[in-house]
C-alpha cells in the first residue's frame, strides 16, 4: 500500500452558500492547528479540500471536473478531500468514480478530517458522512484571528422539506447550538478582530435554546458586547419570523436594517407544490410588519423560476410580487432537479428555453429594483465598515448598514467604522465621500 508524506500545505475551495464559506474557514483553521499552512498563490498544495454545494446546477458533475483539473503535468495529484453537501449525498459514488479522491467527508463530520488525512498518508481511502450525536463545534479550534466581518453558525439543518431541496438530506434535521456556546464564541470573534457578526443557519430564525428563547434574545445578548458594532443574520424562513424577531429590528440598533427572506415564487399553487407552507399574501404581510418597525429596511430574497408545472400566468404572479416588494438585492435561479427530491420526478418539467426566458425577465426586474434602491440612497450619510483596500491608491471598500458595497478614498483602515456621504450609485455598488 503506497504511502504519502504528510501534507505541508493546503488549499480549501468552497462553493455555494455562506454556510459553506463558514465551513471552509473552519476546516482551514482545523488544518492550520495541525501545522499545515495555506498554499501560496500559484503554489501547488499538498492537500486540496473541495468544499461542495449541492445547490449548484449539475453540482456532482462539476465536482468531477474540479477533481480532473487538479491533476498535475507529471500525472500526479495532491491529496484530495471532497467535503460538503455533494460529499454527503454522493459519498461512495465519488470514491468509485474518482480514484484520485482519498477522503470524502460530510458537513457534520469535517472535524474528523485530521484523522482521515493521517489514514490517507498511509494509503487508505475513507468516507465519513455520519451525522454524529456529538457536534463538530466542540472539536474545532478557537478562532484566533478574523477580519472585520465574521460568520457564526448558530443553527444547522432543516425540517421544512421543500420539494426541490436536498438540505434536509445532506445537513440533517434542524439543530440549534447552545446559547452559552454562541455567546462565548461571539466574544472570541470580537477579541480576534470582528466588528460585525453574521449569524448563520439553513433556517437561522428557527434557532431556539433549551429555554425556548428565540433568535431575538441571542441578538439582544450579543448587542451587549461593547466592541461588536453590527449584527446580521441569514438565511430565514417566512414561517419563523416571530413577533419578537420582528420587534428586534426596531428595538436593537446593532441589528442592521437588512433582511434576507426567501419567497421562491409569487403564486400560491406553485408555493404549495414547493411545500413552502406560506402564501404570497402571508409573505407580504410579514414584510409589512418588518417595515412598520424599521421603515428603512433593505429586503432581499431568493427565487426559483421554472418549477415543474409553473405556467406563464403563475410566473407573472412572481413578477407582480417583485413589483410589490421592491427588493434591494436578490438571488434568482432556474429550477434544477436534485436526485432524491420529490420535485425531480414531478410531471410538467419546464423546457430549458422557457426557463431561460423567464429568468431573464425576472432578473431584469430585480436589477431594476436594486439600482433604484441604490439611487434612492444617494445623498444619505451613513456608517461604512471598512473591509479591504480598493483597486486604486487610497481607495477603500466596505459595506453600508443596508449591505451595499461602498467605495471611497481618504484616510481609513481595515475594520474602521467611518462616516460617508453616498454620492453616486451603480447597479452593484455606491461611491461615497469620506466625511471629516
Amino acid at each position: 500500500m503506497a504511502t504519502t508524506p504528510p501534507p505541508q500545505t493546503y488549499r480549501v475551495k468552497s462553493f455555494g452558500c455562506q454556510m459553506n464559506v463558514y465551513d471552509g474557514e473552519r476546516m482551514a483553521e482545523l488544518l492550520g492547528a495541525q501545522g499545515i499552512r495555506p498554499a501560496a498563490e500559484g503554489e501547488d498544495a499538498d492537500l486540496v479540500v473541495l468544499n461542495t454545494c449541492h445547490i449548484r446546477e449539475k453540482a456532482a458533475e462539476k465536482v468531477y471536473s474540479d477533481i480532473g483539473r487538479l491533476r498535475r503535468d507529471d500525472g500526479s495529484s495532491p491529496l484530495i478531500a471532497v467535503a460538503g453537501c455533494v460529499a454527503q449525498a454522493e459519498g461512495e459514488e465519488i470514491m468509485a468514480r474518482a480514484p484520485a479522491v482519498k477522503m470524502v467527508v460530510g458537513p457534520q463530520a469535517y472535524h474528523r478530517l485530521p484523522a482521515m488525512i493521517e489514514q490517507a498518508t498511509l494509503g487508505k481511502r475513507a468516507v465519513d458522512t455520519d451525522m454524529p450525536a456529538e457536534t463538530k463545534f466542540g472539536a474545532l479550534p478557537a478562532r484566533r484571528k478574523v477580519g472585520p466581518t465574521a460568520f457564526l453558525t448558530v443553527q444547522e439543518g432543516c425540517d421544512k422539506f421543500c420539494t426541490y431541496c436536498v438540505v434536509p438530506y445532506t445537513r440533517g434535521a434542524e439543530i440549534s447550538r447552545p446559547f452559552n456556546d454562541l455567546v462565548a464564541e461571539a466574544h472570541k470573534l470580537v477579541e480576534a478582530g470582528a466588528r460585525e457578526i453574521t449569524l448563520l443557519g439553513q433556517n437561522v430564525n428557527a434557532w431556539r435554546d433549551d429555554s425556548n428563547r428565540g433568535l431575538e434574545k441571542l441578538i439582544e445578548t450579543l448587542s451587549e458586547i461593547p466592541e461588536l458594532a453590527r449584527i446580521r443574520y441569514t438565511t430565514s424562513h417566512p414561517n419563523d419570523m416571530t413577533d419578537g424577531l420582528i420587534a428586534a429590528h426596531g428595538d436593537l440598533p446593532k441589528l442592521m436594517p437588512f433582511l434576507h427572506l426567501p419567497v421562491q415564487a409569487g403564486n400560491d399553487r406553485v408555493l404549495k407544490a414547493m411545500n413552502r407552507s406560506h402564501t404570497a399574501d402571508s409573505y407580504l404581510r410579514v414584510l409589512d410588519r418588518v417595515r412598520a418597525v424599521r421603515p428603512d429596511i433593505a429586503l432581499s430574497g431568493d427565487f426559483i423560476v421554472g418549477f415543474p408545472g409553473e405556467t406563464d400566468a403563475e410566473f407573472e404572479d412572481t413578477l407582480k410580487l417583485v413589483d410589490a416588494v421592491g427588493y434591494a438585492q436578490c438571488f434568482s435561479f432556474k429550477y434544477s432537479p436534485r436526485p432524491g427530491t420529490p420535485a425531480a420526478t414531478m410531471d410538467g418539467q419546464i423546457a430549458p428555453e422557457v426557463m431561460d426566458e423567464r429568468l431573464q425577465r425576472l432578473q431584469a426586474a430585480l436589477n431594476r429594483d436594486q439600482l433604484a434602491f441604490n439611487q434612492r440612497s444617494v445623498g444619505q450619510r451613513c456608517t461604512v465598515l471598512v473591509e479591504r483596500k480598493g483597486k486604486y491608491p487610497g481607495q477603500w471598500l466596505g459595506k453600508s448598514p443596508w449591505l451595499q458595497s461602498v467605495h471611497f478614498t481618504g484616510e481609513a483602515e481595515i475594520g474602521a467604522l467611518v462616516e460617508v456621504e453616498l454620492v453616486e450609485a451603480g447597479p452593484n455598488s455606491l461611491a461615497g465621500r469620506l466625511l471629516a
